[in-house]
């Protein structure tokens, strides 16, 4: 059961909604008393982003096993999706009760602390997840957000730098993006703006179609004076989101300056 329940939340993060059909069909024909199978029809459904039939399906996995820890941490998933935050909290503080020593509940209660702004109680859930386990990623990532929110650079960029050395080897590169678009804007925050543009690209090389990414790039090219090419990125990023008001904003600034060198 360990197993699957590994395979299918891997799945369900590659985005695989074929294999996680074919998989959860397969295990509800076999399996129907098996909390397991039902899972895998909420990782379905979480997958194609149909959040309450995912709630309906890891709910029915508690009922029938309510030790099964991935689906009351999946349940608190399907409901942060949707900003619920209340159930996902309860789900969480659930998961947190039934299994102590598992981090990701402990994840999840910070993620959520942090979306509320409450930076205390996020900083103290992810601190004590990263207690439990070092090693993952993502609450590094976590950390580091926490610690940008806070205007700490410098501490955002090691905890983001250190989430990028946890994940040489990722299963899929998109998964990495966001942390590399965050670790340049930290740099650039620093004013380390040749550096951040090294990562900026290595992001658009990975998921080249991401507007605020062009943008953040444009920008560092903006205050390093270089307006030909901030000019040329704040188009690419309107061209992709072309309602963007910072965006606007700074094209329009950067081309006024490029006006006044003639």
């Amino acid at each position: 059961v360990q197993w699957q329940a590994l395979h299918l939340a891997s799945a369900l993060q590659l985005g695989k909604k074929n294999e996680l059909f074919i998989r959860g069909h397969k295990l509800v024909e076999e399996y129907p008393q098996q909390a397991i199978s039902w899972y895998a029809v909420g990782c379905y459904y979480m997958c194609t982003r149909q959040y309450e039939q995912a709630r309906r399906y890891f709910a029915k996995a508690t009922n029938i096993n309510s030790s099964f820890a991935p689906a009351w941490i999946a349940f608190g998933h399907a409901f942060a999706a949707q900003d619920e935050r209340d159930q996902a909290m309860a789900a969480y503080r659930t998961a947190a009760r039934l299994f102590p020593g598992l981090h990701l509940p402990l994840l999840g209660m910070g993620m959520e602390y942090s979306q509320m702004n409450n930076m205390q109680l996020a900083e103290r859930m992810l601190l004590a997840a990263y207690d439990l386990c070092p090693s993952d990623p993502v609450v590094c990532h976590e950390l580091g957000v926490l610690a940008y929110k806070n205007n700490q650079y410098a501490a955002a960029a090691l905890w983001l730098r250190t989430a990028l050395d946890l994940n040489r080897n990722p299963g899929s590169m998109l998964a990495v993006e966001p942390t590399i678009v965050n670790f340049a804007h930290c740099l650039r925050k620093q004013h380390s703006y040749g550096e951040a543009l090294q990562w900026y690209n290595k992001a658009l090389s990975i998921n080249p179609g991401q507007a605020d990414t062009y943008s953040a790039l444009a920008f560092a090219h903006h205050l390093m004076g270089n307006l030909n090419a901030a000019i040329e990125n704040y188009h690419a990023s309107l061209a992709l989101k072309p309602d963007d008001t910072f965006t606007v904003e700074m094209l329009t600034k950067a081309m006024q300056e490029f006006a006044q060198l003639d």
